[in-house]
């Protein structure tokens, strides 16, 4: 699995032979670069919820590629008129897809789309194949169902978890959420974005450290194989 950071809670992630594009709001810094979103060419986005801070970029993403968009009933719905195809779900439910199994999964947040439509309840993802599997935890506060992914899925190799608090958990509920998971490998998400998230990044990857578990913040635009 390759983990490619292009801001807030997006990430490009070559799985099981595809690219799998997260929540896609592209980092300011990006966009005064080099960086085109053409060059993106994903072949699914995983949407967990409508904020802007996860949807800014979905339009131009879904018109200059051929993605399937997958989320929830309503999201898919929503954006069927732009999409090239859809794929709708609802928290508990799985499918599988070509590059694997894409389980739903709770997520406590808000939703609601930049026009002010009702955005669903927010979700996260669990995605996982005969090699490899991850958790893509969407905006969310630590909760008690996260309990019920080591029960309910296979084991997992990374998780992503936002860490940057004031709108989703902080990097120590996130610490706790990894437990919950049975996950050591974490990659946090959604901080630093905007000042009401910028964190300590020492004492966050310390309070993972001090608990057996190691935390990755990748630089913007880098990768991370795991």
């Amino acid at each position: 699995m390759k983990f490619t950071f292009l801001g807030q809670s997006c990430f490009l992630i070559e799985f099981g032979g595809k690219r799998l594009l997260t929540d896609p709001f592209i980092h300011p810094d990006l966009k005064t670069t080099q960086f085109s979103i053409t060059d993106l060419k994903p072949d699914y986005i995983l949407l967990s919820h409508g904020h802007g801070d996860h949807v800014q970029d979905l339009k131009e993403v879904l018109q200059k590629s051929n993605a399937i968009l997958i989320s929830t009933y309503e999201l898919v719905s929503y954006y069927e008129d732009i999409a090239k195809g859809g794929h709708g779900m609802n928290t508990g439910g799985k499918y599988k897809f070509d590059f694997g199994v894409v389980k739903l999964v709770s997520a406590v947040h808000s939703s609601v789309l930049p026009d002010g439509t009702y955005g669903s309840n927010p979700v996260g993802f669990v995605i996982w194949n005969d090699n490899s599997s991850f958790y893509f935890a969407g905006d969310t506060a630590l909760t008690m169902d996260m309990k019920l992914i080591p029960l309910t899925c296979p084991s997992l190799d990374v998780a992503i978890l936002p860490i940057g608090d004031n709108f989703t958990m902080g990097y120590e509920d996130a610490v706790i959420a990894a437990e919950f998971i049975n996950c050591d490998q974490i990659i946090g998400c959604h901080y630093d974005t905007f000042p009401p998230i910028e964190i300590d990044k020492t004492l966050a990857v310390a309070e993972f450290k001090s608990k057996g578990k190691t935390l990755h913040l990748v630089e913007l635009n880098n990768s991370l194989e795991i």
